[in-house]
């Protein structure tokens, strides 16, 4: 998980079977998939102009990602989307 982290950082624009859009949580957000010996994880992380921000990691055991992690992580985004507002508003 570590290793496709570090290439979105770096700029790569990972696509299916890794990473797919989640449009649902907002936009420019994704899932990131990873596949260990015995689960599977999701990484749910928003991209910004300077940060990659994780939303939430669980062990995804079901196809559909259960509507309680999506409300958890749009959550998260509109919590981070309005602190980083105030710290913009705070430099002007």
């Amino acid at each position: 998980m570590g290793f496709l982290l570090r290439r979105v950082q770096e700029g790569d624009c990972l696509s299916l079977p890794h990473s797919r859009p989640m449009p649902s949580i907002g936009k420019a957000c994704h899932e990131l998939r990873v596949n260990d010996k015995t689960k599977t994880w999701r990484l749910f992380y928003f991209v910004d102009s300077d940060a990659i921000v994780i939303l939430e990691i669980i062990e995804k055991k079901t196809q559909k990602t259960a509507k309680p992690t999506i409300n958890l992580c749009h959550k998260r985004l509109k919590h981070y989307e309005k602190s980083t507002r105030h710290q913009e508003q705070d430099e002007h």
